[in-house]
């Protein structure tokens, strides 16, 4: 009887393994990792076409202030600077909110 209670007593002493098995995760999971890549993707090619539409803004103005022949687009909404200048900024824009959802929660990042 002695073994018994002693063996309740001390049970904790005694070794156990414990085995947790992980899934794979969810596909929800697995589909944000793919959507962050992809925009980080498109992050690397807006500030390019930014650039571009910057350059086109520039020329605009050249050529309002005749300072060059003309610009290649000589009526419709493309044909002022404004809308241009304008574009820029919106890619800019879009390519740091891209920048910043496709490094949220990266600890490397941080």
């Amino acid at each position: 009887m002695f073994n018994l209670s002693q063996k309740l007593v001390n049970w904790y002493l005694i070794p156990m393994v414990v085995r947790i098995r992980f899934g794979k995760g969810s596909k929800l999971g697995r589909k944000r990792q793919k959507d962050k890549r992809l925009a980080l993707v498109l992050a690397a090619l807006l500030p390019p076409s930014a650039l571009a539409a910057a350059v086109l803004a520039l020329w605009s103005i050249a050529a309002d202030l005749n300072w060059t022949n003309s610009f290649a687009i000589p009526s419709g909404i493309f044909s002022h600077w404004q809308v241009w200048l304008g574009a820029a900024v919106a890619l800019q824009l879009c390519a740091r909110a891209l920048n910043r959802y496709g490094k949220s929660g990266d600890p490397a990042a941080s």
